[in-house]
């Protein structure tokens, strides 16, 4: 497993321990999960995503934290429901119901957290994150210039 340092390391557990008794359905994505799933990457933050409930839930366990109240923002190819916080001096970006435009100019409906979600174990906590093959066709759907191969190759690598 690839190295978080003490601050994310201690911001995930936080995260963990907070909403483990709750009915919020939630994935760490990004940097960090990506880490998490052995890709040797040095995360600078803590992405998660949840369902739209969820995103306002996590910002009332967490309402001393807030940098950034949760509220729907939409992009040209994005749109959520986004906040930000701060846990032991890590920066964690709250994101529910993601929806994502297609080329028609539709959006797709807000993705199914528990659909692509995997369970792994880090440091005795059963962490959720959302898979390597679903992480790779988002990263391809957002057409980021140098993520999807780099990640579809790396998915492919570990699959082998």
């Amino acid at each position: 497993m690839a190295r978080l340092d003490s601050h994310h390391l201690d911001a995930v557990r936080l995260l963990y321990t907070t909403l483990k008794g709750t009915s919020v359905s939630w994935a760490l994505t990004g940097s960090t999960s990506l880490a998490l799933q052995d890709l040797p990457l040095a995360p600078n933050d803590i992405d998660v995503q949840t369902t739209g409930e969820g995103a306002y839930s996590i910002e009332e366990q967490f309402t001393e934290c807030m940098v950034e109240p949760v509220s729907f923002v939409s992009s040209e190819q994005i749109r959520s429901h986004f906040g930000k916080l701060v846990l032991e001096d890590t920066l964690v970006e709250i994101m529910g119901a993601v929806q994502k435009r297609r080329e028609d100019g539709t959006w797709t409906s807000p993705v199914a957290i528990a659909e692509h979600r995997d369970i792994i174990s880090v440091e005795g906590m059963q962490i959720p994150v959302l898979s390597l093959q679903y992480e790779a066709q988002a990263y391809d759907q957002l057409d980021e210039t140098n993520a999807p191969m780099s990640l579809e190759n790396t998915v492919d690598t570990l699959h082998r």
